[in-house]
């Protein structure tokens, strides 16, 4: 060492020498490492021991530093020569070593751990000792599994999965998440959930604020969304979706970094169990009304009945209409119908017998001239265009969607019966037609009574 230094004359420091509090600082750091750290000088003995390894093996750096390798303390005698010459032999192999050995604690146990060895080479190059980090190896697999975890969840998973910062933004995203959210993995990074979604980002954003501040919800909830497509229209789809806080295994206090949110698209079975529980319903519908119209004295009296069982989660109105007895064009004459305000029992039509003036191309006439059902849809019209649009149709003017079902008995053409539904619910479908077709077959058994020989 130079005069400078041994008098202390001056503040520069060589290149071999601590600087000030530097020894307690490298004691800090080892000891405050998560993994257990020893070091070997060049002959084998222990020069550095911290807690963590003070902690899985129960020896203390005052009793470990100064040993020469593990033999007698470490391990066992047995295995001693073969763990001292692997854990040399870093010194003199490149880049780390990584072995897994069995050693033994202070109160006589044995533990697996596995190691990473390294050379540690002085200012000029050469090997002056090796340094070796170890953990438990059921703690080292737990945490490969995880980091294995989550790999798969971002890469190969068949549910989507999207980490959500506090701000309620896409933080990372997997790829099955960007494919059902129809974007990019990066273009999704950091962009408010409303920019994606069209309908349902209320109803999600409020789930995972309520994640952040209460934790996840015991079952996973289904929550029916659209998503926002390049061209602006999207199709509602429902997704089964999971979700898990996210805290900081570091922090002192649980702190929430986000939320975890895991989903799948369950929109088809969805769709199979409502068309299922609805078909059960009107199944039972037509029973009930069936049973009821059968304890009817007045065939009309059955008809109304009948339609106010149909009436049940079908439409919001209905209405009949008969074929004018012996008129060569199509005549209709109102018979019954469902109260056009307040909702109420479907009631039997005036005695006059005048007929509906229908205009020219109204579903209800071209019902009967085709024999079969009519779809029409004021679509997406403005409310006042659509109210002009059932005004003109002779319809109540919440009516958005209108299906038009043929009254036939005995091969025989006896009118129409009409269904109504108000702009919150969707147009029919074919399903609809053919319940409406079910509950018209019904009616027309019930005005058959009443009814005179009509067109065939």
């Amino acid at each position: 060492m130079s005069a400078s230094r041994q008098s202390g004359t001056t503040g520069e420091l060589g290149p071999e020498e601590p600087g000030p509090g530097g020894a307690e600082l490298l004691a800090a750091l080892l000891d405050g490492m998560d993994a257990a750290l020893c070091a070997f000088d060049a002959d084998g003995v222990v020069t550095h021991w911290n807690r963590e390894a003070e902690r899985i093996l129960g020896w203390s750096a005052a009793e470990a530093v100064g040993r020469r390798g593990f033999a007698g303390w470490a391990v066992r005698p047995a295995d001693a020569e073969e763990v001292e010459e692997r854990l040399l032999a870093a010194m003199h192999a490149p880049g780390r070593q990584v072995h897994e050995f069995a050693l033994v604690t202070k109160d006589g146990g044995r533990v697996l751990v596995r190691t990473q060895s390294a050379a540690v080479r002085g200012g000029d190059g050469k090997p002056s000792g090796v340094y070796c980090a170890f953990s438990e190896v059921h703690t080292q697999i737990d945490l490969e599994r995880s980091i294995a975890l989550s790999e798969a969840l971002f890469e190969d998973a068949s549910w989507g999965v999207v980490l959500v910062d506090a701000d309620l933004r896409p933080a990372v995203v997997n790829e099955h998440a960007a494919r059902l959210l129809g974007a990019g993995r990066a273009a999704l990074l950091g962009r408010p959930l409303g920019e994606v979604l069209l309908q349902g980002v209320e109803e999600l954003e409020s789930a995972l604020t309520h994640v952040l501040a209460e934790g996840a919800p015991p079952a996973p909830a289904e929550m029916w969304v659209s998503v926002r497509g390049e061209d602006g229209q999207a199709e509602r789809r429902c997704w089964r979706s999971g979700f898990l806080r996210l805290g900081s295994p570091l922090a002192e206090e649980p702190v929430p970094l986000g939320v975890g949110w895991l989903f799948r698209d369950v929109t088809e079975a969805k769709q199979s169990e409502q068309e299922a529980a609805q078909l059960r319903f009107r199944s039972q519908q037509l029973h009930r009304s069936a049973r009821a119209a059968a304890e009817c004295e007045d065939p009309m009296e059955a008809v109304t009945v009948q339609l106010d069982f149909a009436l049940a989660g079908f439409a919001d109105h209905a209405l009949v209409d008969l074929l004018a007895a012996d008129e060569p064009a199509v005549r209709l004459v109102r018979v019954a119908a469902s109260p056009a305000g307040a909702p109420g029992p479907c009631l039997s039509g005036d005695k006059a017998g005048l007929p509906v003036r229908y205009p020219e191309g109204h579903p209800a006439p071209q019902c009967v001239e085709r024999a079969g059902s009519v779809r029409a849809s004021a679509g997406l019209a403005s409310p006042e265009r659509a109210r002009d649009w059932a005004a003109a149709r002779q319809w109540p003017e919440s009516s958005v969607h209108a299906l038009c079902a043929v009254l036939r008995s005995r091969g025989r053409t006896l009118g129409v019966v009409t269904f109504l539904r108000g702009a919150a619910r969707s147009p029919f479908d074919r399903a609809d037609a053919v319940y409406a077709e079910s509950v018209a077959a019904r009616i027309a058994a019930s005005l058959d009574l009443t009814t005179p020989p009509s067109r065939p």
